[in-house]
């Protein structure tokens, strides 16, 4: 199957939804060599005269040396059928497993960046800035509750380079 390339405002669907309800894969790297993991934290938007997409990843998690050393990264949309693969790529670590071999996914380049053939939509991002969580700036106590290990999120922002949809 091919994918079509639309404007990020062509989404049939609003990214909260898809990315609090369905999830996504964010992953980085190239085709030889990356890493993915789920993410249902997110956000897009416009920034700086850009449209962007928003991404949180934990220093400890594998994907985010992928993150460190890659200039794009992606977020891969699927269908509800897939909802057990993004399950398992959530809980694993790409240290131990092919999360992509474990699930059937087809790794494809788009954009010169690592999605998946099997996704309904991708969004690809190019890194244009990060900025690691400071609790100091958390006016409500209970976001606390996410960090019991006080591994705070590194958050990327990334220019949207191009937006997916199967056909």
């Amino acid at each position: 199957m091919s994918f079509e390339k639309i404007d990020i405002c062509q989404l049939s669907d609003s990214f909260t939804k898809m990315i609090r309800d369905d999830w996504a894969l964010l992953t980085a790297g190239d085709k030889d060599s990356f890493n993915t993991m789920t993410v249902s934290w997110g956000a897009s938007g416009e920034l700086w005269g850009k449209d962007v997409a928003i991404v949180f990843v934990r220093p400890q998690r594998y994907t985010y040396e992928f993150m460190e050393k890659s200039d794009t990264f992606t977020l891969s949309f699927f269908g509800s059928e897939h909802k057990k693969a993004l399950s398992f790529c959530g809980s694993k670590s790409g240290r131990d497993v092919d999360k992509a071999a474990e699930c059937g996914f087809s790794p494809v380049t788009l954009d010169g960046s690592t999605a998946f053939d099997e996704a309904q939509t991708v969004i690809v991002c190019k890194k244009i800035a990060f900025q690691d969580m400071d609790p100091a700036g958390f006016l409500s106590d209970e976001i606390n509750n996410n960090y019991a290990k006080n591994d705070y999120h590194r958050i990327y922002v990334g220019e949207i380079l191009g937006t997916y949809k199967k056909v």
